[in-house]
């Protein structure tokens, strides 16, 4: 069903739906054969993904959702029904997310959500007990989730799982040709780790419907989910990479010491993403929540990789 104007459709507050997890949401309601008014926030209204959007029957704010406008956040979220919220990481500025996420939090329930679901992550500290402290842009946003839970409104914390988009050359250190011209999925993780793949933009959406459309009584208030589309290992990623692509694909465990090496001449820095894996390594990936419960069948990686162009990474 195609997003209505109708005063009597429930109105969900979706941001970031210019970028991947929101526009996913954004796409999961489209899908419904229930009726939605959508009201998306945007810096830039001129970005050819905001006049989309736009093009498809959503209400577009031009708006930056920072504390220095708290009082248009509280008014752009007034008579909402249901929040998807979201914060972008910007390095060094921990404060800051947690401010903005806490922000969104007040006002969609100072709006009268009944329903929020938040863009979270684990926290590596507490599930370490403080050992691994270098993941910043965790911390941030498990923060704004504990803040969340105590807000009194029905909320689910819904965390992305693993971007297939990371392996086609956004983050280079995940999957990079070896001295034997072969290809590798280099991580400082067990062979047996379950990876939770999604195709962000197909499936991430999916799951934010689901939550939305849940019984009240079904809802789960307080928990944290991993969305994805199938869970795999990396052994098992690599020989189907390899199927789809005719190239030579496998798994290499490397110490976090190579990692972060690899990380650091990728140009990225070091410590957070050593840190993640660190804690992938010691804790695991896992859902509370099996994606057969979806109102659909999801995207399998290998889906994914037969449609996805590699020629960035893999030449």
């Amino acid at each position: 069903m195609t997003i209505t104007q109708e005063p009597s459709a429930p109105l969900v507050a979706v941001v970031g739906a210019t970028g991947a997890q929101g526009g996913s949401v954004v796409r999961g309601l489209e899908e419904s054969n229930k009726a939605y008014r959508v009201r998306a926030f945007t810096r830039d209204s001129s970005k050819p993904a905001a006049q989309d959007l736009s093009k498809r029957g959503v209400e577009v704010i031009t708006m930056s959702l920072i504390i220095e406008n708290k009082e248009k956040v509280y008014k752009v979220f007034e008579g909402v029904d249901f929040a998807f919220l979201v914060t972008t990481w910007e390095n060094g500025l921990k404060e800051k997310e947690v401010n903005e996420g806490k922000l969104l939090i007040d006002a969609s329930k100072a709006g009268g959500a009944s329903r929020i679901i938040w863009s979270g992550l684990p926290s590596y500290d507490k599930l370490s007990g403080g050992r691994i402290v270098d993941a910043h842009h965790f911390e941030s946003k498990a923060i704004v989730t504990e803040y969340a839970r105590e807000s009194g409104v029905p909320f689910v914390d819904l965390q992305a799982g693993f971007y297939g988009t990371n392996l086609l050359g956004f983050l280079p250190f995940l999957l990079s040709k070896q001295a034997d011209e072969t290809y590798a999925f280099a991580w400082p993780v067990p062979p047996t780790l379950e990876v939770p793949f999604i195709d962000i933009a197909q499936d991430y959406g999916l799951w934010a419907r689901y939550m939305f459309e849940l019984a009240v009584e079904e809802f789960p208030h307080g928990k944290s989910i991993v969305t994805h589309s199938e869970m795999i290992t990396l052994p098992q990623m690599a020989r189907q990479l390899s199927e789809v692509t005719g190239k030579e694909v496998s798994f290499k465990h490397i110490s976090s010491r190579e990692f972060g090496e690899n990380v650091q001449t990728a140009g990225f820095p070091a410590e957070p993403m050593v840190a993640v894996w660190k804690g992938l390594d010691e804790f695991g990936w896992k859902s509370t929540t099996p994606h057969t419960v979806l109102p659909r069948r999801t995207r399998t990686w290998k889906e994914f990789a037969g449609t996805s162009d590699w020629t960035k990474v893999l030449n």
